[in-house]
């Protein structure tokens, strides 16, 4: 986070928090219901996915497609619907074109016939760029809460 992010709320164009919004929905949408290639293309072509869920950072649209395919087939094969849910953004616009995300990331798993159950939450902090008219992710850092930095 910035240095001074706990003392000033920075405004951003409301176009701008719209597509970023946006962009999110349409990952969460892509991940949870199989459309791996979709999601993928929510990164640059170079996009860097970065967890202490997984033993490696994914990068690259090649890679992050087979990380998408991995994980909903995760949840398919125990019997579960798995959803990915993204709230408080946060969006600190950088230089021409770049941006920097950071929200939270709840993922919900639900049994056939059973209660929902907390699998994770996690911060995500994403860089992103504008490119065709599009923002992209260029580095997501995913972050547990028990493993949270002092920002204080």
């Amino acid at each position: 986070m910035p240095a001074k992010f706990d003392t000033a709320v920075v405004d951003v164009d409301p176009e701008t928090l719209a597509r970023v919004h946006q962009l999110y929905g349409a990952q969460s949408h892509f991940i949870d219901n199989g459309h791996a290639r979709a999601w993928a293309g929510t990164f640059t072509a170079d996009g860097e996915f970065h967890s202490p869920s997984y033993p490696a950072p994914v990068t690259g649209t090649a890679e992050l497609t087979r990380f998408a395919e991995r994980f909903f087939a995760g949840g398919r094969q125990a019997g579960e619907v798995v959803r990915h849910v993204v709230t408080n953004v946060f969006v600190v616009p950088g230089g021409p074109g770049t941006a920097t995300a950071y929200a939270y990331l709840q993922i919900v798993a639900t049994p056939a016939g059973g209660p929902s159950r907390l699998v994770r939450q996690t911060t995500i902090t994403d860089e992103l760029v504008l490119g065709a008219g599009a923002w992209r992710i260029r580095r997501r850092t995913v972050r547990r809460d028990d493993e949270q930095e002092n920002s204080a």
